[in-house]
């Protein structure tokens, strides 16, 4: 079973883009996408799926890879299911545009490795819980482009436009243990923003994010990762905790405490 629970950083990219695959190599992002969907135009889609598969037979990425196909229905899906199925390579694969639980088993059973469901539609949101606890999926992650489309929420819409729907796919992730990762920031040109974004994914309870761009991978990381005064705090509590509740520098700790500073400790960079 692929572990998950340092997974911060996710970085799409073309799976046409011999550049960017190249690129790819050089990033410390815990997971590479390579797209067939969206980033990709109809008529590269062929070959897109073929040099995907190579590029993650070839290697050569310090994490993870994970290939997202086109939905079902599509022209593409059931050719790019059996191809990646045959290929030992893909450690994961993300389904766009999920809107229930049906058939996701099915999928998972065909490609023999973990999903991770894309959150998209109103129709994915009311669902989520039982799309996260479906056989085979690892986590979900919220498509926040599309749902602000889906929404008909007007161009420039804050961000809280989406928290009902945010907060909802975290819930649905956690219910079923498996990870949540916040939607993909398109301003290349604010990184302030950027980061700003990051923190409150963070807050929001996700475990890190989608990318689009390279340079998105270092603060992307650093923002979804404990700093140093939070390692210094869960190192000492889990040093001083002896069972059951007690007092821990002015406050009172538990064993739930304790567990939560282990997984903090977990996604520390190291």
């Amino acid at each position: 079973m692929i572990d998950l629970s340092a997974l911060r950083s996710a970085l799409y990219l073309p799976a046409s883009n011999a550049r960017a695959i190249a690129k790819a190599r050089t990033l410390a992002a815990d997971l590479v996408i390579l797209d067939l969907e969206d980033a990709v135009p109809d008529e590269a889609k062929h070959d897109a799926l073929h040099a995907a598969i190579a590029a993650a037979e070839e290697g050569g990425f310090p994490g993870l890879v994970s290939i997202r196909i086109n939905a079902s229905g599509t022209p593409w899906h059931r050719h790019e299911v059996a191809a990646i199925a045959a290929s030992g390579a893909v450690d994961l694969v993300v389904v766009p545009k999920v809107e229930s639980a049906n058939g996701i088993a099915a999928l998972a059973a065909k490609l023999e490795r973990p999903l991770l469901a894309m959150i998209e539609t109103p129709a994915g949101v009311f669902n989520a819980a039982a799309i996260a606890a479906g056989q085979g999926v690892a986590g979900l992650i919220a498509g926040t482009n599309d749902l602000a489309a889906t929404l008909r929420l007007p161009p420039g819409a804050p961000r809280a436009s989406l928290s009902m729907a945010l907060q909802a796919i975290v819930l649905a992730a956690r219910a079923s243990g498996g990870i949540a990762l916040d939607g993909v920031w398109n301003r290349l040109d604010d990184p302030e923003g950027f980061e700003a974004e990051c923190r409150e994914g963070r807050l929001l309870g996700f475990d890190g994010k989608a990318l689009i761009h390279p340079s998105q991978v270092e603060p992307c990381i650093r923002c979804f990762s404990p700093d140093a005064a939070e390692v210094e705090e869960a190192e000492a509590l889990i040093a001083a905790a002896t069972g059951g509740a007690e007092r821990f520098r002015g406050r009172m700790v538990e064993t739930l405490h304790v567990e939560a500073a282990k997984r903090l400790l977990a996604r520390a960079i190291r």
